[in-house]
């Protein structure tokens, strides 16, 4: 990489507002549930990843979309107090986005999403600045449209690039997301989003066919049953860490993609980024907040606890 990129990581997607209401269970229809706890915090999968790679020590950049409104500054806040750079967010006239997240005692979540604002980041409002500074770009649950900008910009500036294409995406015809697989280094999805994406059930089976469209590393979080990786040469699958209590799991797929970045970025073996970001992953889900990852040495000492080296 060139000496003139000072940016480790640019998260490309999504900046809305979490609200989050914690319930001891889940009410039926035509019932009401008591709330025992309610917060609110930035969320989406920009700010997640973006917050997420800056605890890990990465020096890490925005592109989202927000809205001129108090809940765009509340985001702007919070990237600011975790000293994210924001010379890539844009305001719009609609209103920011939102999800309401009503988390069980479990840790088991329901969510009720209004994009808002953050739908409409067009490709002509995508920093080629930033970009262009960066080492990798993760782009995740955004329009293609969009997305093909982004891919266009880092190409031509030799910026490193992950894709996760999200639930809604992910459903989108296989030769539109195949234009996209084969232009980026690693997919990061999760299993769901797999089996969305190329009809196969078989996780296995959907990671060789996202290999074949021309991605170099398929990755497939699998929550609690951990991740799996492939690519030509290599194939790993480690186990999902355990941990006392489940809290929130919202954002752990975010928080796993920025640890993998940052292991990747570390200059981790394939293997070791991948146990890496399930740690991330791990200490997460203990926390209540979307955008609640751990710091580089939490996860360390945490790894060292369990007895992988």
């Amino acid at each position: 990489m060139s000496s003139d990129k000072n940016i480790d990581l640019v998260a490309v997607g999504h900046a809305l507002v979490d609200i989050r209401l914690v319930v001891s269970e889940f009410p039926q229809p035509d019932q009401e549930a008591d709330v025992k706890k309610q917060t609110w915090g930035a969320g989406g999968s920009a700010v997640n990843v973006s917050i997420a790679g800056r605890r890990l020590g990465l020096k890490t950049s925005v592109i989202a979309k927000i809205g001129f409104d108090n809940f765009g500054r509340l985001i702007v806040d919070e990237l600011l107090r975790e000293n994210v750079d924001i010379s890539g967010l844009r305001i719009g006239l609609l209103p920011t986005g939102v999800t309401i997240v009503v988390i069980d005692s479990r840790g088991n979540i329901i969510m009720y999403g209004y994009k808002g604002v953050a739908e409409e980041l067009a490709p002509t409002e995508v920093s080629e600045y930033v970009i262009s500074k960066s080492k990798w770009v993760h782009v995740a649950s955004l329009n293609l449209e969009t997305t093909t900008r982004v891919l266009d910009i880092a190409e031509k500036h030799g910026v490193a690039t992950s894709w996760d294409p999200g639930r809604l995406i992910s459903k989108r015809p296989w030769s539109e997301l195949e234009r996209v697989i084969k232009r980026v280094r690693a997919v990061l999805a999760n299993e769901q989003e797999y089996q969305n994406m190329t009809g196969v059930s078989d996780y296995k089976q959907a990671a060789s066919k996202v290999l074949e469209a021309g991605a170099e590393i398929a990755v497939v979080k699998r929550g609690e049953k951990g991740a799996y990786l492939k690519t030509r040469d290599v194939e790993e699958e480690v186990p999902a860490f355990s941990v006392r209590e489940v809290v929130d799991t919202t954002g752990a797929g975010d928080a796993f993609a920025a640890g993998f970045i940052a292991g990747l970025l570390r200059g981790y073996s394939l293997r070791k980024a991948l146990s890496y970001a399930n740690a991330v992953a791990a200490l997460k889900i203990t926390r209540l907040g979307s955008h609640e990852a751990p710091s580089h040495e939490e996860v360390v000492d945490f790894i060292w606890e369990k007895g992988i080296v």
